[in-house]
């Protein structure tokens, strides 16, 4: 930890912290309304209420033309997966599925499932820049497609995807259209009423909300199978008693999103280039996705021949929060499939870090964050010559000897 100095958090892609009047807002829920919301005395209609309050708050930020579209669930990796299994369960004839080859892991895993249970699937590439291939999206698409499934913005490099024009094609096609939405709510102006998007995921805990909620937005008449069958929760369409706080917080941090939504990102896009352009003064590094096209609270820089893994411990020792471009499988340093799929060069492919800003970051902390990072670049090249002379002098002595 840096002395004398509070931690810094630029994490905000994986979670962000709860807003206070978040908290708030749910707390009663906790005490003196815990009623049930499916029950009929005045405990249950008090607590039905502030539920069908939160549904009205997250319509207006999806721009959805009804309430009934907002399904409760328990995340984003929920409504992803209710998503795609629903689909193919209720498309005669048709049992095909598009997805990228860049998307959340709550997308990709359920899809390879049902690949080893015989659906067939299309994978689109991404270019250089993290860009999806339109024309294999295209290609893709035909009589038996059931499901297209695109992230609308990427998790790792902030690429923003052209979902609302996709979601058109898909529908000429026929079929279905669904868009992981995570990275994408709080940061983006959306409007669902006027796109042909059948389905969309979210999350509270990426938009300063409580974890364990989230929402599958459903277009009004899109047949529909739910993954949770239980009671008549939701409209029988995700069994299972409310999580009353849980949806009070996501509301209320709705509402604040769609308060901010346009200032605060134009704000935090200038602290995110600033950052950018800090970090890139050290040189032999690059910043990845669409730098032109990205949600403007993410970048991920790609270092030459340095480890971002080793990058992110220092930051870490140092109170700063930061994540890899790359994931740990297997107990062993993989590169990340992002980062493969748009073809990173192997100098850098280990060397990825993202850093992610939200609405609390400080101009003061992205210059503290690039001060630091310099000096931890600086390190670990000075380390990595000295391996490297090192190297050579023990080569030249066996040949010496030799």
């Amino acid at each position: 930890m840096r002395e004398d100095q509070l931690p810094i958090y630029l994490d905000n892609n994986a979670t962000t912290r709860t807003d206070p009047s978040v908290l708030q807002a749910m707390l009663p829920f906790f005490k003196e309304q815990f009623g049930n919301a499916s029950s009929t005395h005045a405990f249950g209609r008090e607590v039905a209420s502030a539920l069908e309050h939160a549904r009205c708050s997250l319509q207006a930020l999806l721009g959805a033309a009804h309430d009934q579209e907002i399904v409760f669930t328990s995340g984003g990796s929920e409504a992803n997966n209710t998503a795609i299994l629903s689909s193919l369960a209720t498309q005669e004839g048709r049992d095909e599925i598009v997805t990228t080859s860049v998307e959340h892991s709550a997308v990709l895993t359920p899809v390879k499932q049902l690949a080893i249970m015989n659906f067939k699937t299309h994978v689109v590439p991404v270019d250089r820049r993290g860009r999806l291939d339109i024309d294999a999206f295209r290609r893709a698409l035909g009589p038996r497609t059931a499901l297209a499934s695109i992230m609308w913005a990427n998790n790792e490099t902030g690429t923003i995807f052209p979902v609302e024009f996709l979601a058109g094609l898909t529908r000429e096609a026929g079929a279905l259209f669904h868009t992981d939405a995570v990275q994408a709510i709080g940061k983006l102006p959306i409007d669902l009423k006027n796109s042909a998007i059948d389905m969309l995921s979210l999350s509270a805990h990426k938009l300063h909300g409580p974890k364990g909620i989230g929402a599958l937005y459903l277009r009004k008449g899109t047949k529909f199978r739910p993954l949770i069958w239980g009671g008549s929760q939701e409209r029988l369409r995700r069994g299972g008693t409310e999580n009353i706080p849980g949806i009070v917080g996501l509301g209320k941090a709705a509402e604040l999103a769609a308060e901010r939504l346009g200032p605060e990102c134009v704000r935090i896009g200038a602290l995110r280039d600033r950052l950018e352009q800090g970090i890139l003064q050290n040189g032999d590094c690059m910043a990845l996705g669409d730098i032109n096209n990205r949600l403007s609270n993410t970048t991920n820089i790609a270092f030459d021949h340095l480890e971002g893994e080793a990058i992110v411990h220092h930051l870490s020792r140092a109170g700063i929060a930061a994540s890899l471009g790359s994931a740990c499988a297997s107990g062993s340093m993989e590169p990340s499939h992002v980062m493969r799929a748009m073809g990173v060069p192997a100098k850098s492919l280990r060397g990825g870090v993202r850093l992610s800003l939200s609405r609390e970051t400080t101009v003061e902390e992205i210059d503290e964050v690039v001060s630091v990072v310099s000096e931890i670049v600086a390190h670990l090249r000075a380390e990595l010559r000295g391996a490297c002379e090192s190297a050579q002098n023990a080569s030249r002595f066996r040949s010496s000897n030799s």
